[in-house]
């Protein structure tokens, strides 16, 4: 399956030179969206910082026909997730200024819940910040605004053809014994789309297990964050997290 994925390259960048640049890896949401060659202004500051962002567009995405985004089809968490990873393995090979060792993860909605997802998967990200994410199927389903979203999804609401079974098989929180990876949750408490308590709960279970974890809670925002000081403190803190934890030593990631 052929996937395309966008690559935003650091402003300070000379590939004939020794020194090596963070990536960012930032994933849309919907799961049925998509990201293009257009301005992203959180890239741009990232590529102002010295590092690179990449955006891929994996299975499930919009544009790239009907079959594209039907691969996602009872499958969340699943394939996509690994075009991710599969995304970053390639970036690495073709860009070797590309430093595999301080990489970070985001996403927002649906990039949210597969960077909840990723670091059960995978410790190789130094960092993560999912916003707006979904961690537990089951209470989205019971929670959520939007009832009959993962019925969609999946074929089925989760009483009907075990669908259940399927959807805690795929619930992020399930695995939090795994993660390895310091993540920083940031979350509107007026989101109907994917209620707080999906962040709530998976930032108990990563404190439950010992898991460096912060939870960032935005006043009066729904799903995502929108008043401008909210977009700039969310930024502010994003940065502040990778940093701390690029500069932080202990044992490497696999790269490779």
């Amino acid at each position: 399956m052929q996937i395309e994925a966008f690559l935003t390259e650091p402003v300070n960048l000379d590939p004939a030179a020794a020194a090596k640049h963070p990536l960012i890896v930032m994933m849309h949401g919907g799961p049925h969206g998509a990201q293009s060659a257009e301005f992203n202004a959180k890239a741009q500051v990232y590529a102002a910082r010295g590092w690179a962002s990449l955006m891929v567009n994996y299975r499930g995405s919009t544009g790239y026909g009907q079959k594209l985004a039907d691969a996602i089809f009872a499958d969340q968490n699943g394939g996509e997730a690994k075009d991710v990873l599969w995304g970053v393995d390639a970036a690495l090979k073709k860009n070797r200024w590309l430093d595999g060792q301080r990489m970070g993860l985001e996403g927002g909605s649906y990039g949210g819940q597969l960077a909840n997802w990723i670091v059960t998967q995978t410790d190789r990200f130094r960092a993560a910040v999912p916003t707006a994410g979904i961690s537990n199927l089951v209470t989205q389903n019971y929670l959520s605004y939007y009832h009959d979203y993962l019925a969609v999804e999946f074929g089925g609401f989760p009483h009907e053809k075990g669908i259940i079974d399927k959807l805690w098989e795929r619930s992020a929180i399930r695995y939090a014994n795994r993660v390895k990876t310091p993540t920083m949750f940031v979350h509107g408490e007026n989101d109907n789309d994917v209620p707080i308590a999906e962040a709530e709960q998976f930032y108990i279970a990563l404190q439950d297990v010992g898991v460096e974890t912060v939870m960032v809670r935005y006043p009066r925002e729904g799903h995502g964050i929108r008043e401008t000081k909210h977009a700039v403190d969310a930024l502010e803190r994003s940065i502040a997290w990778y940093e701390r934890h690029f500069s932080a030593t202990g044992a490497q990631r696999t790269d490779d």
